[in-house]
């Protein structure tokens, strides 16, 4: 009598939880959980392993044609069917359920109502048929696909992934700051634990404006104010503070992605903003040149040694000279329009001009003599000519230089007469000629001649104004 009442106990114990976890699954949009129970679904991370290693040995014993203890098959389907509705339990934390922890919770309740099921066959002497075989190996093949999903949703899509070679995805030219390195850093770094399978703090951060929406913390990010921008401010705290993202555990940022971010932010957060529009002279441009190009000390490692007294011997308050990166021999050289102007400051640096990487000539009264010595920098990759007075034969003297990346040839005198320069720079990517005698007809034919140069006809107003006013960047000299 008393075995008797215990089976009847455990059948009951099934068939209500079976009852109530279907319940759960197809009612879950109208289900608003109490405090007490809700806390019970933390306990799902803790239980859940109990559970998949007593189904695994029963169905191995199974098909194994072994016999299966009774006791073993009820504990193991009584503690499913609780995981389950204690997963379901903390499913609904998440104020939006993607398709990750969707998927994930209704194949836990299926592994959990199969189990059920086997145990309702068993208990009718059918646990030797094909049927119930069948059962224990799509049983075991669902215990697979839900750890699957659930770590997924735990770490990310890519946790249980095959590992690979991960070569990062390079950069394009003229790189949105926002598409291009913002989003690639918060998804490398953030979106594991804020997105729609993972709310955490009630933040999303998967697109523009989600981040502006913020979550249960504050304002993610204030557009022109990092200090009051939370995520910055987390970025920055010691690692060992509970409050420090990313949390223990987790891959942190570099110190040159936070100061992408930091820069972003203070520049006032556009998501249209592009890499071309921000002032040579502003912080994130080398930022972001540095995940262009990871190692530029390998590109220039066969220049030739300069010393650092040659630099300041031949560097003036109205010529400045810098290495590109620490230790590099490549330079980047500005020219600043002193009050008595003369070209033989520059022809002085000419034992350099094969170091020149980067020159800035923009606003000076320059002509044939200055076109010469930059004619000889021929590992120049960028370059500013803008506002000055060259015209078309001072131009021609720069179709030597091969490698050539970025020109700006804005407000000067060329004509269509240089489009055969441009056209044989073939490195060229970024050009600027807005405010020239170059005619529209030209540079159409100029962009079907070479499809992957950026023409740049103008400035977006806004944009310009933006710099303008800013307090930490301006657009001319």
């Amino acid at each position: 009598m008393t075995d008797i009442l215990k089976k009847r106990w455990v059948d009951y114990t099934v068939l209500g939880l079976s009852v109530f976890l279907v319940f759960c699954l197809v009612f879950d949009a109208y289900i608003v959980l109490p405090n007490l129970v809700a806390w019970l679904g933390r306990w799902h991370p803790l239980v859940l392993h109990f559970p998949i290693v007593l189904l695994l040995i029963a169905a191995f014993l199974g098909l194994t044609g072994r016999p299966i203890p009774h006791r073993l098959l009820v504990i193991a389907v009584l503690s499913a069917l609780l995981t389950a509705i204690s997963g379901f339990f903390l499913g609904k934390e998440a104020a939006v359920k993607g398709d990750l922890l969707f998927w994930h919770q209704w194949m836990g309740g299926a592994v959990a109502l199969m189990a059920s099921v086997w145990y309702l066959l068993s208990d009718r002497g059918l646990d030797r048929t094909v049927y119930v075989k069948g059962l224990q190996v799509v049983l075991l093949v669902l215990v697979g696909f839900t750890g699957h999903y659930g770590g997924m949703v735990t770490h990310g899509e890519e946790f249980l992934a095959l590992p690979t070679s991960k070569k990062q995805k390079e950069l394009p030219e003229n790189p949105i700051v926002y598409t291009d390195v913002v989003a690639r850093i918060l998804d490398d770094k953030c979106v594991s634990c804020h997105n729609a399978n993972k709310k955490k703090g009630e933040l999303l951060m998967t697109n523009m404006a989600e981040l502006l929406e913020g979550g249960k913390s504050g304002h993610t990010i204030v557009a022109g104010e990092p200090l009051k921008s939370e995520l910055i401010g987390r970025l920055h705290l010691p690692l060992e503070n509970e409050e420090h993202m990313p949390p223990e555990g987790k891959t942190p940022l570099t110190d040159a992605e936070i100061k992408i971010l930091e820069r972003w932010v203070a520049l006032g957060a556009s998501d249209t903003l592009r890499f071309d529009q921000l002032p040579k002279s502003e912080p994130l441009v080398a930022l972001i040149k540095g995940l262009m190009e990871p190692d530029p000390m390998s590109k220039w490692a066969d220049l030739p040694f300069v010393a650092d007294s040659t630099l300041q011997n031949l560097g003036s308050d109205y010529l400045t000279i810098e290495r590109v990166a620490s230790n590099s021999n490549a330079l980047s050289v500005d020219v600043y329009l002193p009050p008595e102007y003369d070209p033989a400051a520059i022809v002085a640096i000419e034992r350099i001009a094969g170091h020149i990487v980067e020159l800035d000539l923009s606003g000076l009264p320059i002509g044939g003599t200055e076109m010469d010595f930059v004619a000889k920098c021929q590992n120049l990759e960028w370059l500013e000519i803008d506002k000055t007075p060259i015209g078309d034969s001072e131009l021609k003297k720069l179709a030597s230089l091969k490698n050539l990346k970025f020109l700006k040839t804005y407000a000067t005198s060329i004509t269509d007469k240089s489009i055969p320069v441009f056209e044989n720079m073939k490195g060229l990517k970024n050009l600027y000629v807005y405010q020239t005698g170059i005619s529209k007809e030209a540079l159409e034919k100029l962009q079907t001649k070479s499809p992957t140069l950026s023409v740049n006809y103008g400035v977006d107003p806004e944009i310009e104004a933006f710099f303008v006013a800013g307090d930490s960047v301006v657009v001319a000299k």
